[in-house]
């Protein structure tokens, strides 16, 4: 079958093998989406029960186990669910037909979807009252037994999957594993140097509070089972009294009777040690002795994979900042906050990266992008791709060609990576931003009102993949979107590990993303660290990054600050710009019905200043105290127009003609060397300004 997340699929129902049903060990495969259980011949005869009495659903086990054992059960699977882990184990008391209470083990293996997403489960169900038991021994005394061997191997099965050091201590410090054990408390300590440091205390505590650090050749258990790599086993509270007299103020007026502690030895050395404390007196039998050997060499090859994982892991990490803008530059008339964070995956480090890019006269150029893949490849792409799109952009190449000449770079480098990204030029001055985007997330906008919205940002195939048009007079590929970001709005740029959730719906995360951007604080850093806790330390399964930039200014109706925007001779894009932004601030200051005439006659007056001028200008449009729309173009040329009357037949000299029929006034105004053409506009039911 096709493969479902990492794992390959199993069929359904997942065969047992022959080798457990002798052992008397059924199995079980339980379908999440479904509900639908199945039990094999062996685990109807553990349970007790006949083919016909199960109704193929977790339900139909409720004949042999009791409600209490069940909501412990459930209990059980629904933490293992949640905390994303990949086996869970548990005693249950059961029923026999007669009703004979025994004992069930039973362990599951949780099958995830490559997002995390849990749809299947298939374990064991064994007859616990068949574990092996010592000859002559009681009923009460291998129960025990029993008990005590199930938790090693458990503890021993889920520990094999932990992957840091908080794994390690939350699996010791589980109450269901120490009553087991029959332990009433457990200390973990690490070897740091010449000293253990005591990371984990479980229930009663019996480790020195008041020293976080203990030297190893301190007159303690724990640190003398460090020492000499032999674990120490106290069997009465005079042991403690007489042998650990330092230890022994702590011990007195617990209700601890006998302990052990037990050097956790990896390649012939000590990384840790693990105390255990008991109630009962008595010293510990050979049987006994071994298991708790057998489980501190369990956790000991865990506790260092685990401090290797997290000592590669903030290697990694390091390396990725490393790659990382070192700092983000102060750009006057805006406030940025970036934040980077690394998933939980060992040197494996992703892609991510931003950047800022002052581009002189108050403009600034910002992107944001993911290279595929988790790798130190990934890695060392997004330095390559950040600095090329850097230096394109700030070589004056407008937004969509730095795009494509990025995604051209990336293709050649030959590396079969692609990168997701986004980039955004902002004028400050004027408020116009230019969007860019390659296959990414598109971009959140939160106004100055608090109106928070997505942008539909025209997007290109991420960089790296070939173009669909090989025609060169087909454009760049990136299309560039604009729009105004009026003083006091936010503009909100992430990449996806940020949304991802995990039950791997990326609209739920999109979701909450809305609503923290638009209920959060309107500083910017503080929204940053509230975005960043939508994923938590140990949430995000990839990598996250987020950048925030905030337009200064006092926030203003929608529309109602001026909007200025240049006018360049050779830009194509510039006055179909030019007219879309005039064409939204008319609809926002509540002139959409005279749109098409103030439209028309601001292109007629931006074309007389392309076509008859040298060095183009810029064009000014604001609503004035008196309440008119008013249009400026302004020019380098002193020398002024004249309105003229064009013949029949001829296809040019009509531009002032028309701007004098659309608007209600209009005039020349010199301007040193050069001059500004304006027109106004009254905008109906608009009162003027006191």
């Amino acid at each position: 079958m096709a493969e479902r997340g990492a794992s390959p699929e199993v069929d359904w129902p997942a065969q047992p093998d022959m080798s457990l049903a002798l052992n008397r060990m059924g199995t079980f495969d339980w379908d999440l989406d479904s509900g639908q259980m199945h039990l094999d011949p062996t685990a109807l005869e553990v349970l007790d029960l006949r083919p016909e009495e199960f109704n193929g659903t977790p339900e139909g086990l409720r004949v042999r186990v009791p409600p209490g054992e069940e909501v412990r059960l459930d209990a059980r699977v629904a933490q293992a669910l949640k905390d994303g882990r990949s086996h869970y184990g548990a005693y249950v008391r059961t029923r026999m037909r007669d009703g004979t209470p025994v004992w069930t083990h039973i362990q599951g293996h949780i099958l995830r979807e490559a997002n995390g997403r849990p749809y299947r489960i298939i374990g064991i169900l064994r007859d616990a009252a068949h574990d092996p038991g010592e000859p002559g021994a009681g009923g009460e005394q291998a129960e025990g037994r029993r008990r005590m061997t199930g938790v090693v191997e458990r503890t021993s099965a889920i520990l094999a999957h932990a992957r840091t050091v908080n794994d390690v201590t939350d699996v010791l410090k589980d109450p269901e594993a120490l009553g087991h054990l029959g332990a009433v408390s457990v200390m973990l300590g690490i070897v740091d140097g010449g000293r253990i440091h005591l990371v984990a205390e479980g229930q009663l505590g019996s480790y020195v509070p008041e020293i976080e650090y203990t030297r190893i050749d301190a007159r303690l258990p724990m640190s003398e089972a460090v020492r000499n790599l032999q674990p120490v086993f106290i069997a009465s509270r005079e042991e403690f009294q007489d042998h650990y007299p330092q230890l022994w103020p702590y011990i007195e007026p617990l209700s601890v009777r006998s302990g052990v502690y037990l050097p956790l030895i990896a390649q012939g050395r000590a990384v840790g040690a693990l105390g255990l404390l008991y109630t009962r007196d008595g010293d510990f039998t050979a049987e006994e002795r071994n298991l708790l050997v057998a489980l501190g060499s369990g956790i000991a090859q865990s506790l260092q994979r685990a401090i290797l994982f997290e000592q590669e892991h903030d290697l990694a990490e390091g390396l990725q900042r490393a790659m990382l803008p070192r700092r983000i530059p102060e750009v006057p008339g805006a406030r940025i906050a970036v934040r980077y964070r690394a998933a939980r995956m060992g040197r494996d480090i992703g892609g991510d990266w931003y950047d800022v890019v002052p581009l002189g006269e108050g403009r600034v150029g910002v992107m944001i992008g993911d290279v595929e893949g988790h790798d130190t490849d990934a890695a060392a792409v997004m330095g390559q791709l950040r600095i090329v799109l850097r230096a394109y952009v700030a070589e004056g190449h407008t937004p969509g060609t730095a795009m494509a000449r990025a995604s051209t770079f990336l293709r050649e480098l030959d590396t079969d990576r692609y990168a997701t990204c986004t980039y955004a030029e902002v004028d400050l001055n004027t408020g116009r931003l230019q969007l860019v985007r390659a296959g990414h997330l598109e971009p959140v906008v939160r106004r100055g009102d608090g109106s928070c919205h997505r942008i539909a940002v025209a997007g290109g195939l991420p960089l790296g993949l070939p173009p669909r048009d090989k025609n060169p007079g087909a454009g760049s590929g990136y299309p560039v979107t604009s729009l105004e970001l009026h003083p006091g709005d936010t503009l909100v740029l992430c990449t996806d590990g940020l949304l991802e959730r995990p039950d791997g719906a990326p609209e739920a995360g999109m979701h909450e993303l809305m609503e923290a951007v638009r209920a959060g604080p309107v500083d910017v850093e503080e929204l940053a660290d509230v975005l960043c806790d939508l994923v938590g330390d140990a949430g995000a399964g990839d990598d996250m990054a987020l950048l925030l930039l905030r337009r200064r200014g006092t926030p203003a109706p929608r529309g109602g600050g001026p909007l200025r925007l240049p006018l360049t001779p050779g830009d194509p894009d510039g006055p179909a710009m030019a007219r879309h932004l005039i064409r939204a601030a008319v609809a926002a200051w509540g002139a959409a019905d005279r749109a098409d005439e103030i439209e028309l006659a601001a292109d007629e007056l931006m074309t007389n200043a392309l076509v008859h001028t040298d060095g183009g200008g810029h064009v000014n449009v604001r609503l004035t105290p008196e309440g008119r729309i008013r249009i400026e173009v302004e020019d380098a040329s002193s020398a002024l127009p004249r309105r003229r009357e064009a013949g029949d037949w001829a296809v040019s000299g009509r531009g002032l003609l028309l701007v004098d029929r659309l608007a209600e006034e209009w005039g020349v105004e010199p301007r040193g060397g050069g001059k500004s053409v304006w027109c106004e506009f009254a905008v109906p039911g608009h009162a003027a300004a006191p």
